[in-house]
């Protein structure tokens, strides 16, 4: 018989309605097949390669963090998704359903881009790890869509305390990581390293099936809002939680990345148990 464990509470809710554009705290929201609802709904094309926009490209896009996505509304099971506006670095805004997006984001980033609602069929991710090595990944997630893995991901603050401590210098803000569930936990060290293969209970309905662990790229590096650059983020991660993923070898993780069991509203504060 299968026991449980009480790991923690959710802490916190993300939602990112663009792609590698920064997102919105929530408390709380529907966990669906396809994620958190609304979440990486739409991004960017770059016209010129046809490739996704990523912030992973920091040659060619190097402020994508500048730019916040919202939903003019909340999102709602069963109904259209309402339009997103964009907020540009320089405080203006322009919203996903206005005639002009394309040519005002375009201007923006000096390059050719359209807000697009589904991916490429080849779509694939270009992972930068500077101390690494280059690393290209497939997605596995459904045709269309713009996760670059798995559809749901999930830290744990004792993974974020435990990276503070180890550099204090820096600022390990669960913002830097994009995550879209942060469970707020009490055990030392990084916990969710443990949790791959196991399911977690999130309040009374949803289940998610823990599939791997989440290995981290340039993206934690760069500055959003107050957030500085820190390239040290990396570098720490790699020392100290440089774990194997699958057939791509050692990589350097923070969290996990999960499939939806069971679907359902979460909440913050919902208890959350592995099972």
């Amino acid at each position: 018989m299968a026991t449980s464990k009480v790991v923690g509470s959710v802490a916190g809710l993300w939602r990112f309605p663009v792609k590698s554009m920064r997102g919105e705290r929530l408390d709380q929201t529907e966990l669906t097949a396809r994620g958190l609802l609304g979440d990486r709904a739409y991004a960017l094309i770059d016209a010129d390669t046809g490739k996704v926009v990523s912030a992973k490209s920091v040659r060619l896009f190097p402020d994508l963090f500048g730019y916040q996505a919202t939903f003019v509304e909340p999102p709602r099971l069963g109904r259209e998704l309402p339009p997103v506006r964009i907020t540009l670095p320089d405080g203006t805004s322009v919203k996903s359903d206005s005639g002009d997006v394309d040519r005002v984001l375009s201007a923006c980033f000096k390059r050719n881009v359209t807000l697009a609602r589904t991916s490429p069929e080849d779509f694939t991710i270009d992972q930068y790890y500077p101390d690494v090595a280059d690393l290209g990944l497939a997605s596995s997630v459904p045709v269309g869509s713009f996760f670059d893995l798995f559809p749901v991901s999930v830290l744990t603050t004792s993974t974020l305390e435990r990276l503070n401590e180890l550099r204090p210098q820096s600022r390990f803000d669960e913002r830097r990581f994009r995550m879209n569930v942060i469970v707020r936990t009490k055990e030392p060290g990084f916990l969710e390293n443990d949790w791959v293969g196991h399911e977690l209970g999130i309040g009374p309905t949803v289940r998610l099936n823990v599939a791997r662990p989440d290995a981290r790229c340039v993206m934690t590096t760069l500055a959003q809002d107050d957030l500085p650059k820190d390239t040290d983020i990396l570098r720490i991660l790699t020392r100290h939680n440089r774990i194997r993923v699958g057939d791509a070898g050692q990589l350097p993780c923070a969290g996990v990345y999960a499939v939806l069991a069971t679907p359902g509203t979460v909440r913050t504060g919902d208890r959350v148990e592995l099972n």
